[in-house]
């Protein structure tokens, strides 16, 4: 066995398989462990002499971390580090280490999707017309791309990837983020709007912030409220900015028109949420950032990340500076 200062573990995967976080570590001379962990108390017997911890959904708490000392770097497979905690492992000299970069076309592309769909409704005309309903007018209302506002929680890689993808379809575009000066938002041609203005005037409004307890239940009850009747809601960032029993009620009184969902509080969605029986939303399983190509990505740039931190080369992404 290699020097346990080499040694790399991955707690648990959903990969087909681990050929390019074999090849990037194998050639840096690191030693690959893998495990398939079931809880923080499998990471914490498996990672006994780990220098890193490559990370998809295991939950690496102030415990994990107290009970590998020689662990001083982890990396999580995605852009989200939610499961991390991330203060503690600053507190104790580990870097926190996201991919924030390896599918953000594919993120984009699923956000826009669940938006242009909803705003056609193309999932309700599909059920009635299964039914062996005929008709040529619409469920409800149904507005022109044109005539309707587009705004974004977020101005960041995937907010802007998302409003570029909509200025195509004519949208009045604007997006909320604090922390995007108003020179960024003129140079790339998008209204600024606040927090109250983005749930009053989005015909669509489509979430990519991360999870910070700021932003935890962003979309509640009161919010919901805010929102005009025939509003679509999309969600690829994380699940809990939105608290999901309110939007299921909201969605059950017709409150909201409709919602695109491909994160939720609590993965896999409980076979009892109340979402699953709303016909006004439509779900995906958590599948925005996935395509033939972005897989392998993301498991190699996050090996490469490994390499940098053991190595002593600057990281790239490292959340707990």
């Amino acid at each position: 066995m290699s020097d346990s200062k080499t040694r790399v573990l991955i707690t648990d995967y959903s990969f087909a398989d681990l050929e390019p976080e074999k090849r990037v570590l194998q050639e840096a001379g690191l030693h690959l462990e893998v495990a398939q962990c079931k809880s923080a108390e499998d990471v914490c017997r498996a990672g006994v002499g780990a220098s890193a911890l490559l990370v998809q959904t295991m939950p690496i708490t102030r415990e994990v971390l107290e009970a590998l000392p020689e662990c001083k770097l982890v990396v999580r497979y995605g852009v989200g580090v939610d499961n991390v905690d991330v203060e503690a492992a600053k507190a104790r000299g580990v870097a926190v280490c996201n991919v924030p970069d390896y599918g953000i076309d594919e993120v984009a592309d699923h956000a826009l999707a669940l938006a242009l769909s909803l705003g056609r409704q193309l999932p309700a005309l599909d059920r009635r017309l299964r039914e062996g309903v005929w008709k040529m007018v619409p469920i409800t209302p149904m507005r022109a791309f044109h005539e309707m506002t587009f705004v974004t929680a977020g101005l960041g890689r995937i907010g802007r990837e998302v409003l570029q993808r909509a200025r195509g379809f004519k949208f009045d575009l604007a997006a909320y983020d604090p922390f995007v000066p108003d020179e960024a938002f003129a140079q790339f041609g998008v209204r600024r709007v606040s927090l109250d203005e983005m749930f009053a005037q989005a015909d669509i409004l489509s979430l990519h912030l991360p999870l910070t307890p700021e932003t935890h239940h962003l979309v509640n009850a009161a919010r919901l409220k805010q929102m005009k009747p025939h509003a679509i809601l999309v969600n690829t960032a994380r699940g809990a900015l939105i608290d999901t029993l309110a939007l299921a009620q909201s969605l059950e009184d017709k409150a909201i028109a409709y919602a695109g969902l491909d994160v939720f509080e609590d993965e896999p969605l409980p076979m009892d949420h109340p979402l699953r029986g709303q016909s006004n939303a439509l779900l995906s399983s958590h599948m925005a950032w996935c395509s033939e190509s972005s897989v392998p990505r993301l498991q190699r740039l996050a090996a490469e990340e490994v390499v940098r931190g053991l190595s002593g080369q600057p990281l790239r992404n490292q959340v707990n500076r």
